[in-house]
């Protein structure tokens, strides 16, 4: 009898690259599979505060009854945005594997499957390529006014003025970049920074510079240096009761005048009113986000307003190349699961 396997992939984590992925390591397996693919992002994501029965659940796309049609009789489902509460879990009897193509399971009761025996994986640093290639983007946008630039010519203005000494923007190769979070963006940004010649500091209790970063002059130091320091920080920690709004008016006011803050990584992370007061006034330069509090942003919301920022609708982790290492990390754990093997990201 063939294994059952659903793939409930989207617009972006395309069902046919994880399938392709699949069948060229499983082909030793007896394996039957169905796939669909969601209409995100072309229709947003939900949150699970919002609808009835999916209490916890965060970023997910579908309704409770889409995703029991969907995985019907499988036994293995692999999926990226697929919502997996309790209550679905419960209209899933032969569910035992999900293997979820995200660094983090948000769209799954975690507590709910481990009652169930339920085995979830996840695919960690499935986007870390291309978040750290972002960041460094982001930064030049952000401090040589390419986005000033961009948005005056579309108006049909000619910003001649940013020539200007007071008003153009310092190299990298002149400048401090502080990283907070070492994880596998943080470590990826440092490497692309070493090209720069800028000088790098990089604040995160819970993990040592490499060897080589060391060798290579990045300074390992303290949240209060880094902030007084830097003329550009960059946030990469993860989203924990620690790290929530870690940027707030008091940690913001220890940055230096004329200072930067680049976000790539999660809302959570900023007190999005304390950064809106920060570059009202001027004691932050500029600011590049690409995550924020709430998501789609309210079209009144003060800080799209700001001549000194540049943003972007969450797209850091959007590459081709994102999208095969997941399906290739996906494939392994299934193939693990058939062959009777522990787990490599056992979540």
């Amino acid at each position: 009898m063939p294994r059952k396997l659903s793939i409930i992939g989207d617009l972006f984590m395309l069902s046919d690259m994880f399938e392709q992925a699949i069948r060229e390591r499983c082909r030793l397996f007896d394996i039957d599979i169905r796939k669909h693919d969601l209409r995100w992002p072309d229709v947003p994501m939900e949150h699970g505060y919002a609808v009835a029965g999916m209490d916890g659940l965060k970023e997910y796309v579908g309704t409770a009854d889409e995703a029991v049609a969907l995985v019907g009789d499988a036994e293995i489902l692999v999926t990226h945005l697929t919502p997996l509460s309790a209550g679905i879990m419960d209209r899933l009897p032969n569910l035992k594997f999900v293997a979820v193509s995200r660094g983090g399971p948000v769209n799954i009761d975690m507590k709910a499957a481990s009652e169930r025996g339920v085995t979830v994986v996840n695919t960690p640093g499935r986007n870390a390529s291309a978040v750290a290639e972002f960041t460094i983007g982001a930064i030049l946008a952000e401090t040589r006014n390419i986005t000033r630039g961009h948005d005056a010519l579309r108006r049909g203005e000619w910003r001649g003025d940013l020539y200007r000494a007071d008003l153009t923007g310092e190299e990298l190769s002149e400048m401090t970049v502080g990283l907070i979070g070492y994880g596998e963006v943080g470590r990826r940004v440092v490497k692309l920074l070493k090209a720069f010649g800028c000088r790098i500091l990089v604040s995160d209790p819970y993990v040592q510079l490499s060897v080589e970063d060391l060798r290579d002059g990045v300074i390992q130091t303290s949240l209060a240096r880094l902030l007084a320091e830097s003329d550009v920080v960059s946030l990469h920690p993860r989203v924990t009761p620690e790290t929530t709004k870690m940027l707030n008016r008091d940690t913001l006011a220890q940055m230096k005048k004329g200072a930067y803050v680049i976000n790539t990584s999660r809302g959570p992370l900023l007190d999005y009113d304390a950064l809106y007061e920060a570059l009202k006034s001027n004691h932050l330069r500029g600011a590049m986000l690409e995550t924020f509090s709430i998501e789609p942003t309210p079209p009144d919301w003060p800080l799209l307003q700001l001549p000194n920022v540049t943003l972007t609708p969450h797209i850091a982790g959007a590459s081709v190349k994102t999208v095969r290492y997941a399906a290739s990390l996906a494939a392994e754990e299934v193939r693990r699961y058939l062959a009777g093997e522990p787990a490599i990201n056992r979540c």
